[in-house]
């Protein structure tokens, strides 16, 4: 399983990297020490001139989860928003630009590299290679998978929306796939619907939308927390 991480989780060295286990699948099998059935390959994206941005800049390493040698850590709460849960009106005005900027697209070759060397090295499994990211990594899943769609068993793109021109190979190749949102996320909600749309309409038959409406961006916390998103995954092999 190949995580993208957030923007939030960004670094340029080794005394970054441990932002990495802050969300997701590494936080679950490492902090709360979970027995997740994946190699986990948890790269991490460059800060690419985005240090500036304040939940950036103001960080504190004292923010990342600590394993402990006896028991887990209490998990942190949920983010508080002031948005209402309502019903969203679909946008079908989109710039060009499939990604935003200095995202995951940067890294797309040493990403196909590293999961060959993991199938190579470690053993894995080449029928089962799974790709998931949150926010900015959940841009970088959709733009991994429309690139690479013969590589992916399945994907699970979390709180981030499809843009329209990524929709075509990932339908074509019909890789399995389950998107989350939050219906107390802003007015992202909109952007969605036009992509997953774009999915049905062009024949792929196995897509998954969950909206979870009473959390705002950090649903990964739910999804990653729970079981079904590991299940399903594991329940999908490459299509030859």
């Amino acid at each position: 399983m190949m995580f993208l991480h957030g923007n939030g989780e960004r670094g340029n060295g080794r005394e970054d990297l441990d932002w990495v286990m802050v969300h997701g699948p590494l936080y679950e099998a490492w902090i709360q020490k979970r027995d997740l059935p994946f190699i986990i390959i948890g790269p991490q994206l460059p800060m690419y001139g985005m240090d500036t941005i304040s939940y950036i800049r103001d960080r504190q390493v004292e923010q990342i989860p600590k394993r402990l040698d006896e028991g887990v850590p209490e998990r942190p709460q949920e983010f508080l928003t002031p948005q209402k849960m309502r019903p969203e009106s679909m946008v079908t005005f989109f710039h060009d630009e499939t990604m935003s900027p200095a995202g995951w697209d940067r890294e797309e070759d040493d990403l196909m590299s590293m999961i060959e060397t993991v199938i190579r090295d470690y053993n894995g499994d080449v029928d089962r290679v799974y790709l998931t990211g949150l926010s900015y990594g959940g841009e970088g899943t959709w733009y991994m998978a429309s690139k690479h769609p013969k590589t992916w068993a399945a994907v699970c793109p979390i709180v981030a929306w499809p843009h329209p021109d990524l929709i075509k190979p990932i339908a074509q190749h019909q890789i399995p796939l389950w998107s989350f949102a939050g219906g107390r996320d802003g007015s992202s909600l909109r952007y969605y619907y036009t992509g997953m749309n774009l999915l049905e309409e062009l024949g792929h038959k196995d897509v998954r939308f969950t909206v979870e409406m009473d959390m705002g961006h950090d649903v990964w916390r739910r999804v990653y927390a729970g079981e079904d998103v590991y299940m399903w995954l594991l329940s999908k092999k490459r299509k030859q």
